[in-house]
C-alpha cells in the first residue's frame, strides 16, 4: 500500500559491521534515500599508512522511508535491525541529522567522543559550519563542538574558532542576538576520554541506544 508523501522519515538503520557501504549500495538500488557519513583516517596496514574511507558511525546509515512499508529494508542482506523504541521506528531528529550532513560536508577534521548530553548549547555563527547548533566545550586549550544523535547515544566533535560560536541564552543589552563565547563562563563541560581514547578523523566532503526492531 502506498502512503502520503508526508509519512516518509529518516530512520537509523543498523546494519552488520563492515557492510555499511554494500548496504547503502543496495538499499539505493531499491530507490531509498541513504545517507552514510564517511571520514577519512590513517590506519597502518602492509608496513605503510594507508588513508581510508571509514564509516563515521560503524554500523549505522541513514534511510528515508515509509515505516509502514520498512519490510524491503529488513530483507535487505546485511541489514540487522531499524532502530526504535520496542518494535516501533523511530525517526531521526531532523536538527541532528543536518548538523551531520553539515559537518561531513566541511572537511574539517573530526573526533569521535564518549555520548555528550548536557554542556552549553552553542551556534556557529560563521565558517564553514555555520548554522550548526551543539554543544560547546573547552579542553586543553581547545574549544569543541560536540554534535550528538540522541537515538545512536553517539556524539563526534569538530574544533572551532572562538569567533564563529554564538551561546544560547545570555543576550547583550538591546540586541536579540545569542551573545559570543567571550561572555561564557570559565568552567566548561569536558566530556571524559573513552577507554580507547579519542579517535581523530577526517570528514569526507563528498559523501545505540534505543531498541532495535528486527
Amino acid at each position: 500500500m502506498n502512503h502520503p508523501t508526508h509519512e516518509f522519515f529518516w530512520f537509523a538503520v543498523h546494519v552488520r559491521p563492515r557492510r555499511e557501504k554494500l548496504v547503502a549500495w543496495l538499499l539505493r538500488n531499491k530507490g531509498f534515500q541513504v545517507f552514510l557519513p564517511l571520514c577519512r583516517t590513517m590506519r597502518r596496514g602492509f608496513g605503510r599508512l594507508r588513508k581510508l574511507e571509514v564509516p563515521l558511525f560503524p554500523a549505522y546509515l541513514f534511510c528515508r522511508f515509509n515505516p509502514h512499508d520498512r519490510l524491503p529494508i529488513l530483507i535487505t542482506p546485511g541489514v540487522h535491525s531499524i532502530v526504535g523504541a520496542g518494535r516501533i521506528p523511530v525517526p531521526i531528529e531532523e536538527k541532528e541529522l543536518e548538523a551531520i550532513r553539515a559537518v561531513v560536508g566541511s572537511g574539517v577534521a573530526v573526533e569521535t567522543v564518549p555520548y555528550l548530553r548536557a554542556g552549553a548549547r552553542v551556534r556557529i555563527a560563521s565558517g564553514p559550519l555555520r548554522g550548526v547548533e551543539g554543544i560547546l566545550l573547552d579542553a586543553n586549550k581547545k574549544r569543541r563542538l560536540v554534535i550528538s544523535v540522541t537515538l545512536l547515544q553517539r556524539s563526534v566533535a569538530v574544533e572551532v574558532d572562538r569567533a564563529w560560536v554564538q551561546l544560547f541564552g545570555q543576550h547583550r543589552a538591546g540586541s536579540e542576538q545569542p551573545s559570543r563565547t567571550s561572555d561564557v563562563p570559565a568552567s566548561m563541560a569536558i566530556a571524559p576520554r573513552s577507554r580507547d581514547g579519542i579517535q581523530t578523523m577526517r570528514s569526507d566532503p563528498g559523501s545505540q541506544s534505543g531498541s532495535e526492531i528486527a
